[in-house]
């Protein structure tokens, strides 16, 4: 990501550094919370490091809980900070097939109802390996979002796991996908929660959202 000063990675680690709770599963519609005044949510496949990030990003070991198990999160998974003035969003995992066809009918229903009804849903972040790419399956995700208007920023993950020189091509690789994506955000932001990098400007581009 560009365009990040030392006043707006203060401004995001502040905001992570505040009170940070969970506070709810919401497995229908009927469960959300009421709209805080900005929503951001976190998309991506099975496995691509979504709870991790979320635990990197607000520095708390077992906020959103990571497992090695594909599909674990079935819910959306709220957590709120700003004083409530943000809502933090764990989408389930898409894209694992072992699991029963009748539940990712349902997960999917879920999903899209909530992109599409969800005003205050400023923007998604997706998740996508680094190491691996853009995927059909996350193609289908960026499709959906865009239907739905719903601006979205790819967020590639695991970027400690491949060298600097693949890390340049995989950001150019994702940034040609993204190019017939009509609301997708042209920066990209490129992460480890293992070692921390781009954590601290990411967490600047979400409290700029404020």
């Amino acid at each position: 990501m560009t365009g990040c000063s030392d006043h707006d990675i203060e401004k995001g680690r502040l905001l992570f550094a505040g009170p940070i709770r969970f506070d709810r599963g919401v497995a229908a519609l009927d469960g959300l919370p009421p709209p805080a005044p900005v929503e951001i949510a976190f998309a991506g496949r099975s496995n691509v490091g979504k709870s991790s990030l979320i635990n990197a990003l607000t520095g708390r070991r077992d906020l959103a809980r990571a497992s090695n198990t594909p599909g674990r999160t079935r819910e959306l998974n709220y957590f709120m900070l700003a004083g409530d003035r943000l809502a933090m969003v764990d989408m389930p995992g898409y894209g694992y097939a072992k699991a029963e066809k009748r539940l990712v009918e349902r997960w999917q229903k879920l999903v899209r109802d909530y992109l599409r009804g969800r005003v205050n849903l400023r923007r998604v972040f997706v998740l996508i390996d680094a190491r691996h790419g853009v995927k059909p399956v996350d193609e289908d995700t960026l499709s959906l979002l865009d239907e739905s208007a719903v601006a979205y920023q790819a967020v590639l993950t695991k970027a400690d796991k491949i060298s600097a020189a693949a890390r340049e091509a995989a950001l150019a690789s994702t940034r040609e996908r993204l190019r017939k994506h009509p609301a997708a955000y042209p920066d990209i932001a490129l992460t480890s929660a293992e070692s921390g990098l781009g954590i601290p400007e990411l967490r600047a581009e979400i409290a700029q959202l404020l």
